[in-house]
């Protein structure tokens, strides 16, 4: 450890403005008063418990598309083994009355350095879905990252959120002018970024899903971007095509097909869309969601298109990281998509030092594993600026909407809070290496 690094820990926050400062034993303490009364928490604090009881309250294949990873799940099982590598090394007699988790981003000061990920299809888990969870990231002064598969509109959901922070998260189509719109859209609901996905220019290999034949877009789901947006909406009254390659023969009809009719007719009523339209909705979607030629020519160009920062999701190797610096990419995320597109890949967590590294001050952020605030601690001792959550919060969304979410983002900053408070450090930006060790 430094000198400058000593110092900065031993010196405990001051004068932090209200909102600002960490309070975990608030949070534990009102859990534990709760108890006495009989009370527990609606939304199970145990990450394995918490994933348990959102499996048991949805249909399995509703639970499969979110919890499920590509291929055996080996990646699932890396990301954890990358942050078990890790071990935090508690120093003692450095107490502080108070934490600060403030963290700067690109030119923004947040009161955590948590945001939400962003996640398609959440009405799986909740009839509410992006809604609930804009409304309780805003609640929590935490950035909130809108999908391009969500299932509410990036306009309803920056309405409910008032001036509270929120990103775009773009998945880039093989329809450039649907990509653009996509952006334009994005700057006017007041996104701070685009967060552009380059780990999904195709589906991963999903046995969970597949075993299931369950595919929420193939049922209108977590397609409320495209039914929204005017470019997209002007090719459905175009016969609807297959996508490119295929030869399946047309699903013959049966009960469960008729009620998958029925549902789609319910979703294009709700979006002024016939039945037909949306039958030719679906198809469009699935001939030009894929972009399997992306490029790095394709950054440039986004560049060109906005003003707004620039964030790639899905870096694992320094050599895409110090690309990315060269074709002016403002941040970038250590992400493999928390599993869902490559078994065997490695682990998050193993690769973020080597893209911190090379990219050369820029600042990068972490996602793929994060189950609570120890976690989180490791992430930013490591280097990360910031840590995007998943799948615990669309458990949450799945228990208790979005008074569920809100309950996970709590009790994770409240680990955090308390992780930072028992190791010793005062302030997320004084965590460095040095204070983990390798198991």
């Amino acid at each position: 450890m430094t000198q400058e690094q000593t110092r900065a820990q031993e010196a405990p926050p001051q004068d932090l403005p209200s909102g600002e400062r960490s309070h975990g034993r608030v949070r534990q303490s009102g859990i534990y008063l709760a108890g006495l009364a009989g009370g527990r928490p609606s939304v199970p604090v145990e990450w394995s418990a918490l994933e348990a009881a959102a499996g048991a309250a949805l249909p399995a294949a509703s639970f499969g598309y979110l919890a499920g990873g590509a291929g055996q799940g080996h990646t699932m099982t890396a990301n954890a083994a990358a942050l078990e590598r890790w071990r935090i090394v508690p120093r003692m007699m450095r107490g502080s009355a108070t934490r600060d988790l403030r963290t700067e981003l690109l030119g923004h000061t947040y009161p955590s350095p948590l945001l939400l990920a962003p996640l398609g299809a959440l009405e799986c888990a909740h009839p509410q879905a992006d809604l609930a969870v804009a409304r309780a990231a805003a609640a929590a002064g935490v950035p909130y990252v809108f999908s391009s598969q969500a299932s509410v509109d990036m306009e309803t959901c920056a309405e409910a959120m008032g001036d509270a922070p929120r990103m775009f998260q773009l998945y880039w189509s093989s329809d450039d002018d649907l990509t653009r719109s996509f952006v334009q859209r994005a700057e006017g609901v007041g996104a701070r970024a685009i967060v552009l996905t380059l780990d999904t220019t195709l589906l991963g290999w999903r046995p969970r899903d597949l075993d299931q034949g369950y595919l929420p877009f193939m049922r209108g789901q977590g397609m409320a971007q495209y039914l929204s947006d005017p470019v997209f909406r002007s090719h459905l009254n175009e016969a609807g095509s297959p996508e490119p390659g295929s030869s399946a023969a047309p699903p013959t009809p049966t009960p469960a097909l008729l009620d998958a009719m029925q549902a789609l007719g319910a979703k294009g009523k709700h979006h002024g869309l016939s039945l037909a339209q949306m039958l030719a909705a679906v198809a469009r979607f699935s001939a030009t969601f894929a972009r399997p030629d992306l490029n790095w020519d394709d950054l440039s160009r986004l560049r060109e298109w906005t003003r707004l920062p620039i964030l790639l999701k899905g870096i694992l190797h320094p050599d895409d990281a110090r690309e990315a610096v060269q074709r002016g990419a403002d941040a970038l995320i250590v992400s493999n998509h928390g599993g869902r597109q490559i078994d065997g890949s490695l682990g998050a967590l193993d690769a973020l030092p080597g893209v911190i590294e090379a990219a050369g001050g820029l600042p990068v952020l972490f996602d793929s594993g994060i189950r609570g605030g120890a976690d989180i601690f490791k992430a930013l001792a490591l280097g990360a600026r910031a840590v995007l959550l998943g799948r615990p919060y669309a458990y949450g969304l799945t228990l208790a909407g979005e008074a569920g979410v809100r309950e996970v983002i709590a009790n994770v900053l409240a680990e955090l809070d308390l992780t930072l408070a028992l190791a010793g450090v005062p302030r997320v930006q004084d965590l460095h290496p040095g204070v983990l060790a390798r198991a």
